[in-house]
């Protein structure tokens, strides 16, 4: 059995957590600023890296007492390294080596994308070759792996992230940061009133845009104002979400139609989106040799449990890093060649 102790700190959540064979979770201490950043409708770096310096000790006593493990009992320590903010990723990439120089232990750099997707795992085995749907507030990509560890991009956003787009929208509305549970919620209690563009839709890829979307719900909500209209928020979010899922449902049909593979992993903060998992849910009825995987909803967002059960497959691979290792705040998966 192979226990690893894994950092997150990438944007505005700290966290370690300790993980056994990549999927069990011996424990996950998490601890979230969004009541800091909320004033600010976003992410402030400054005050996150200060957060992060604040509550780095005390989430890694928190995954140690929870687990009733003690550090000669692990076999390495997994560290997200990028993409993320510098000044954030910089606390637990401290945080990490200096537990690893103290208890004699290798260091694991985890891209935290490959987390996310990792994260599956938690739910059932990933099943190769895969197709992952990468959603969060800084990325949105549709990820071939032909084994594991081993990761493509078929297709990205050219402009805003499904995340990023959902708390533009959420600040026009004046909703609570961040803003796509809410909006989950009101698109449930709303109707599809409003006809918003779905980007790209017809385009031979598998790219992805919505910048266009987020403008025309801005245009939309000012021309009524304009008018002194007044606009049904609930119908907003319903017809905004729809227009989302809409993207990403077309352009994951067309990958899964293109690409034969076993399983289907939804990950990333996003994942948690009820229609979005419900309509994949559809949609992988029609493809009956390819299982869908959805990572567990309270692993869908920054943690650390994630960062180790890709660590586990970078320590399988011995894939370590030494102590000179640094941040790399756009660390990416690589295009695939077409």
């Amino acid at each position: 059995m192979t226990k690893i102790i894994a950092f997150e700190s990438s944007a505005d959540e700290t966290s370690v957590a300790i993980v056994e064979d990549g999927h069990i979770v011996l424990s996950n201490a998490v601890a979230t600023q969004i009541n800091s950043h909320q004033r600010f409708g976003g992410i402030v770096p400054e005050v996150a890296s200060r957060h992060h310096i604040e509550w780095i000790t005390r989430v890694l006593d928190d995954a140690l007492d929870a687990a009733q493990v003690r550090p000669e009992d692990l076999d390495g320590v997994a560290v997200t390294y990028g993409p993320g903010l510098v000044g954030s990723l910089l606390v637990g990439l401290m945080g990490a080596k200096t537990f690893a120089l103290a208890h004699d232990l290798p260091i694991i750099p985890v891209n935290h994308l490959a987390g996310h997707i990792a994260a599956a795992n938690f739910n059932v085995p990933i099943i190769y070759p895969a197709l992952a749907l990468m959603v969060s507030g800084g990325h949105t990509e549709l990820v071939l792996m032909t084994s594991e560890n081993n990761f493509a991009v078929l297709g990205e956003t050219r402009d805003d992230a499904a995340g990023e787009s959902f708390d533009k929208v959420g600040r026009l509305l004046k909703l609570p940061y961040p803003a796509g549970k809410t909006i989950d919620e009101m698109a449930h209690r709303g109707q599809a009133t409003i006809k918003f563009p779905t980007a790209m839709a017809h385009e031979d890829n598998y790219d992805f845009s919505f910048s266009g979307l987020k403008s025309a719900v801005i245009n939309y909500v000012h021309h009524a104002e304009q008018k002194g209209e007044t606009v049904d928020h609930n119908n907003l979010a319903t017809s905004f979400q729809n227009a989302v899922v809409d993207a990403l449902i077309g352009r994951t049909r067309k990958a899964l139609k293109d690409y034969d593979v076993k399983s289907f992993v939804l990950a990333g903060g996003v994942a948690a989106n009820t229609q979005l998992r419900d309509e994949l849910d559809v949609l992988l009825s029609q493809f009956p040799k390819t299982t869908f995987i959805p990572v567990p909803r309270e692993y869908t967002g920054d943690n650390a449990a994630m960062i180790g059960a890709a660590g586990y497959w970078n320590f399988k691979q011995h894939i370590f890093a030494g102590l000179d290792l640094n941040t790399n705040p756009g660390l990416d998966f690589e295009l695939l060649n077409k």
